[in-house]
């Protein structure tokens, strides 16, 4: 591999010092493996796609370079002559016509690979030579060993012997093994310790402007119709691939479209989702605690949290947090309107699970390269009890539950993304997320909300869900809750007041003449709360069960003694 080029990006500057020390000679290269590669040659930078740069740069020393994939076959992309020559003597052993009609070469992977491999038998220690096996998920497909058909365990067991083989080591031959998510190829390439596994990040700050600056002498109107500067830009583009980002320019470009911050907040959005197969969601937050009613001391911590994170303070940052409470306390809202003071990007988690082996996994390991692109994002985590998986894997979803936990834990324990990945996990339930995941080191912070205590707290969050819902009413005017409604959460408050707007848009003249907070006082005085009070109160005291901090309970909770609570736990549960 060369030496004489002027600057390769880092993770082939890893391949190449690897190769070149002799101990590995098959690279498993994954990640943003479909995007441009920058090249640097005097003073000049180039830009092409990966398997461009391999043949042409990496192994440009090299006699011969074939790249396999499914769709394409066996294509001598160097060394045509040399291949086709000895195919033809590869045929009289075989009794095959390969050399004379390489139209007929197989596509099928067990026979493609086993052609490969005699070639590979044949020339090695003779003639340098490179194999790139491009779109591996599709040739090496993730599978139980003992579960995997002879049609996959032929190709697997040449691919990894490609790389255990000492004679294929020291013959100067190399192997390179190309998929998007290392979880989607067999177990036996993705782990082998005869393998080297090199990840492709998504580009920096300083790569994209480099690219931006590129597409100025490719496309003219760029500069004039860019209404922020290049090095914003490409603080703003982070997470996005050269692609996507060539994509994102031209579109505007060729459009007449202005490139200003509310295109830029869109596009970005609608790339990223897409590059995560919707397995993502931006969520655009305006909202700060200021539009939080109550949860004072909740409140006052994320503030603090949210100084440090601007003073760039983040070792004093907790990796995670865990929201937990009743249903309708607000956690979801906490957490978007904490995002929103931060100023970070924040991001949902969805619903990543796929019913296919390896998609799940693969999708769980595309979000976290993005996450780490973002540099700095929030991710929430909603119904976590159901969404983070069990540590024991389940028979019924084929041990899906169990790798989807051991993935999250990694991710979420790794202290390089501390206040850079900020965790936030929500749920009712918290007593149903694996104890090791909730843990100090992963969600560090438990916050636990309930409904409002006083009848002023009560009021202030009635007048906030007004605004919510946009009732056309005074905040003065806004009569006050009942004493006697008891505990009652914000989602009750909101249904109430959907059901007054019903009851304002279905009356008659004469009935408005009342007045919209008359209304609202006869169905303040007609609502029925939620009927179960012993799963409210269940959630409740699970909730400060988790709590790490007294400073986050009402009063009436902090005398509470662990076995006391306990105790009423357990009477709830046998209730229940």
């Amino acid at each position: 591999m060369p030496d004489n080029v002027t600057k390769i990006p880092g993770w082939a500057e890893e391949m190449r010092r690897i190769f070149k020390g002799g101990t590995t000679s098959q690279f498993v290269l994954h990640g943003n493996v479909n995007d441009f590669v920058s090249l640097e040659e005097n003073g000049k930078v180039h830009f092409g796609g990966i398997k461009p740069f391999l043949v042409d740069i990496m192994f440009q020393n090299f006699d011969v370079v074939l790249t396999y994939n499914r769709g394409a076959g066996i294509r001598p992309v160097k060394g045509l002559e040399s291949f086709l020559q000895t195919l033809k003597g590869l045929d009289v052993w075989s009794q095959t016509s390969y050399g004379a009609n390489p139209g007929g070469i197989p596509r099928d992977p067990r026979a493609a690979l086993e052609l490969i491999d005699k070639y590979v038998h044949v020339v090695m220690g003779k003639q340098k030579v490179a194999v790139i096996l491009d779109w591996a998920q599709f040739i090496l497909p993730r599978g139980e060993v003992m579960q995997v058909s002879n049609s996959f365990a032929e190709p697997l067991i040449r691919v990894m012997d490609w790389a255990a083989d000492p004679e294929i080591m020291g013959s100067h031959v190399c192997t390179v093994v190309i998929a998007e998510n290392l979880t989607e190829v067999s177990q036996q390439v993705a782990q082998s310790p005869y393998s080297a596994k090199i990840p492709i990040p998504l580009p920096k700050e300083s790569d994209l402007l480099q690219y931006l600056n590129s597409l100025k002498a490719e496309l003219p109107e760029f500069e004039k119709m860019c209404d922020v500067p290049f090095d914003s830009l490409s603080q703003k583009l982070i997470g996005l691939t050269r692609v996507n980002v060539r994509n994102m320019i031209t579109l505007a470009v060729r459009n007449g479209q202005r490139i200003d911050p509310p295109f830029l907040i869109k596009i970005k959005k609608d790339l990223i989702e897409k590059e995560c197969y919707g397995l993502l969601e931006f969520i655009e937050v305006t909202n700060t605690l200021d539009d939080v009613a109550g949860h004072d001391e909740a409140k006052k911590w994320l503030r603090e949290d949210a100084r440090l994170l601007r003073l760039g303070k983040l070792d004093s940052i907790p990796m995670g947090y865990l929201m937990n409470g009743r249903i309708g306390t607000g956690k979801t809202w906490l957490t978007f309107c904490w995002a929103g003071e931060i100023g970070i990007p924040c991001v949902v988690l969805k619903n990543f699970r796929d019913k296919w082996q390896g998609s799940t996994e693969g999708n769980l390991e595309k979000i976290f390269n993005i996450l780490h692109a973002l540099g700095q994002v929030m991710v929430f985590v909603d119904e976590a009890d159901q969404a983070a998986g069990k540590r024991e894997s389940d028979a019924s979803d084929g041990g899906v539950g169990g790798r989807v936990y051991s993935m999250l834990a990694k991710e979420m324990s790794d202290t390089r993304n501390r206040g850079k990945i900020l965790w936030v996990f929500a749920t009712s339930r918290p007593d149903l997320l694996e104890v090791d995941l909730k843990r100090t080191g992963r969600l560090d912070v438990h916050i636990p909300l309930f409904p409002p205590q006083t009848e002023e707290a009560r009021n202030a969050l009635f007048k906030t869900m007004c605004r919510k819902v946009k009732m056309d009413i005074k905040p003065e005017d806004v009569p006050a809750v009942p004493k006697d409604m008891g505990e009652i959460g914000g989602n009750e408050f909101e249904a109430l007041l959907v059901r007054v707007n019903r009851r304002w848009q279905l009356a008659d003249d004469e009935a408005k003449k009342k007045g919209l907070p008359q209304m609202i006082k006869d169905e303040l005085k007609d609502f029925r709360p939620s009927a179960h009070t012993r799963q409210m109160e269940y959630m409740d005291l699970i909730a400060v069960k988790e709590c790490t901090d007294d400073r986050f309970l009402p009063e009436k909770y902090r005398k509470l003694t662990p076995e006391d609570l306990e105790g009423k736990l357990q009477q709830l549960k046998l209730g229940l």
